[in-house]
């Protein structure tokens, strides 16, 4: 952005704290949208992100209910995919012709979502690449990577992902462009779904699914049923994606689990619809089977509404 854009970021959880506190920190003007005793803590204590790799600091934040005041220059959708439509409606008020809206969610689908509530040509893709959660109430737990791509969805290279990228460098984040945005996310959709599907289901970390040879080889056909729904759909996924997202995996902190394990230990709402759900129902819809998505799918599923009674 430019120096005075401002960026409002909708959703102060792992990836919206860690990286609007990036921006923050690198002198951008940033509004967080949250809610509740998260809220309350943003506005009395400030932003606090302890991080693994980076130590523990503290910001200063404008912290909001309700997004308002003149349109923003860009506005950071980091909410779960099943609140995207809802934040959006409230970030109405922010959002003005030439408002880029970039999307840092989990999933393929939200850039649709997007387009469908705010009309085209706001949406930019978005992948972030972090492990990092809420802690406590203002406080976000960041315990591996921090990086980010960013592309139009037409593949052009346009003044405001420009504008993006300079932000993030100036907040010290290490961000890449790209011309193949739709690539990009299904990879990361490949990991997600594999890694969140398997330690939710198992409620086991990554380094014990990996020495489980059983449940090993069930996290790589779970990249390569995904890996053919996304061929099917027209994306271009290198050939050797499945051994790509695999050896990631193979790569990642034997304690790494995912958000949805999280949200499904303590009885939050999960956001399966976005992940598993989609991926079944883009497979029926092309042809493509999905026994195993559909089996942990079906397996989650008494689950995504969050605590059962």
């Amino acid at each position: 952005m430019s120096p005075d854009g401002r960026i409002v970021v909708l959703g102060v959880g792992g990836v919206g704290g860690y990286f609007g506190g990036k921006l923050v920190r690198g002198g951008e003007p940033v509004t967080f949208v949250a809610r509740g005793a998260h809220l309350q803590a943003l506005r009395t204590h400030g932003l606090r992100v302890r991080s693994a790799i980076e130590g523990e600091s503290v910001v200063t934040v404008d912290a909001v209910e309700r997004p308002a005041g003149p349109p923003a220059a860009a506005v950071i959708v980091s909410v779960k995919s099943f609140d995207t439509e809802a934040a959006l409606l409230q970030a109405r008020p922010v959002i003005g012709p030439a408002t880029a809206v970039v999307s840092l969610q989990n999933g393929v689908d939200n850039l649709e979502t997007i387009d469908r509530v705010l009309g085209p040509a706001h949406a930019i893709g978005g992948v972030a690449y972090v492990f990092a959660s809420i802690e406590a109430p203002g406080v976000i737990a960041h315990q591996l990577n921090g990086t980010v791509a960013l592309g139009e969805r037409d593949g052009t290279l346009t003044p405001r992902l420009a504008r993006l990228e300079a932000a993030f460098q100036r907040a010290g984040v290490p961000v890449s462009v790209t011309t193949e945005i739709a690539r990009v996310l299904w990879e990361k959709y490949l990991l997600i779904c594999a890694q969140a599907g398997l330690t939710a289901l198992t409620r086991c970390p990554i380094g014990v699914i990996r020495e489980t040879p059983e449940t090993w080889r069930l996290y790589r056909t779970v990249v390569e049923e995904l890996a053919a729904v996304g061929t099917a759909a027209g994306v271009r996924l290198p050939a050797d994606v499945v051994d790509r997202i695999v050896g990631a995996a193979a790569g990642l902190g034997a304690g790494a689990r995912s958000s949805m394990y999280h949200d499904l230990v303590a009885g939050k709402r999960l956001e399966l619809e976005g992940l598993h759900g989609h991926a079944v129902r883009l497979g029926a819809k092309l042809g493509v089977p999905t026994p195993v998505l559909a089996a942990i799918y079906a397996g989650l599923k008494p689950h995504v509404a969050g605590a059962r009674p």
